[in-house]
């Protein structure tokens, strides 16, 4: 199934029940008073956060939710029953706007309850309008409706630490090789066409398709998935031996963060040199001081060292908890 990450969808809180005309039925009495009971209150509309980042997709072909109705009064001033409230399932990280107010609504973590639409009022039953001058009222109200609405719903993954980098930099290798994430590998750009996510112990990673020149501005997959790393703690820029020019490369990428979002350039970051297998130790080491003087934790891996993938999954964890 793809990975969805907007979605436009309609929601409808219940219509509250009908009130009604009854009478009581007294042994001697064809007819006694009014006894007509209220209509139930129709089902509210909730949002609800839940750990699935895959979940929108599953909503794709029916985009309508309709809270139930009250159920109509009865008799002997019984009001009719309430109708159940709709919970909205929706991914943590998702920010739900409606298109007609401009209310937004943020998800932040699992368990988030959001009322969003309050079910329409039961109506009065005839009881309601006994009065001296009238003691039989054939009147009795029907219920209200509910509120309605249209929401565009945007995902921004949460995650502790986000994976950026060229197209091919190594992020999948990295995040399959610490986590338990099964992201497409490949060599060919674009391989990751959907932002995954890995755990590393106890902590979130996001591998997000890789960033090109131009992609603030909308070029290669462009700001499509630059919003996944919003909200990320930490930064970890992948930057591949395979380029000629890695302080370049790294500074392209830097470019593009900042004029996606400033705050997103301003968060911590992590350096990892991937792909050392194609280079050598003195160009590494060079290459390793020289990225420091950015004042950056600068960590090396090649996918055929084992070793080296291992170092740097546990200095990941070790920045992480003192973060």
């Amino acid at each position: 199934m793809a990975f969805v990450d907007e979605l436009k969808i309609y929601a409808k809180a219940g219509t509250g029940g009908d009130g009604v005309v009854r009478w009581r039925q007294d042994k001697f009495e064809d007819r006694g008073g009014p006894a007509g009971g209220d209509g139930g209150r129709g089902g509210d509309v909730y949002l609800e956060g839940v750990k699935d980042s895959g979940l929108l997709a599953s909503y794709t072909h029916d985009t309508r939710f309709i809270a139930p109705d009250g159920e109509s009064g009865a008799k002997k001033k019984m009001s009719g029953q309430d109708g159940e409230d709709m919970y909205i399932k929706l991914p943590v990280g998702s920010v739900v706007t409606n298109t007609e107010t401009g209310d937004v609504y943020d998800l932040t973590e699992a368990g988030q309850k959001i009322l969003i639409l309050k079910g329409g009022k039961g109506g009065l039953g005839n009881e309601h309008f006994k009065s001296s001058i009238n003691t039989t009222p054939y009147e009795s109200t029907p219920g209200k409706p509910g509120d309605n609405g249209h929401y565009h719903i945007e995902l921004r993954l949460f995650a502790d630490l986000g994976l950026v980098g060229y197209p091919n930099a190594g992020k999948s290798t990295l995040i399959n090789s610490v986590t338990n994430a099964k992201s497409k590998i490949g060599a060919y750009a674009f391989t990751t066409l959907d932002p995954h996510l890995g755990v590393l112990q106890e902590f979130v990673i996001a591998d997000i398709p890789g960033i090109i020149e131009g992609a603030s501005e909308g070029k290669g997959l462009g700001v499509k998935f630059l919003k996944h790393i919003k909200r990320t703690k930490m930064i970890a820029h992948l930057v591949s031996f395979e380029n000629e020019d890695l302080m370049t490369t790294y500074k392209n990428i830097r470019k593009e963060l900042e004029n996606y979002d400033k705050d997103l350039a301003a968060k911590d970051e992590i350096i990892i040199l991937t792909k050392t297998d194609m280079s050598d130790e003195k160009t590494i080491a060079k290459t390793v001081k020289s990225f420091e003087k950015l004042g950056k934790v600068v960590l090396t891996m090649s996918a055929f060292d084992d070793e080296s993938v291992k170092k740097v999954g546990d200095e990941l964890v070790k920045i992480l908890r003192d973060k």
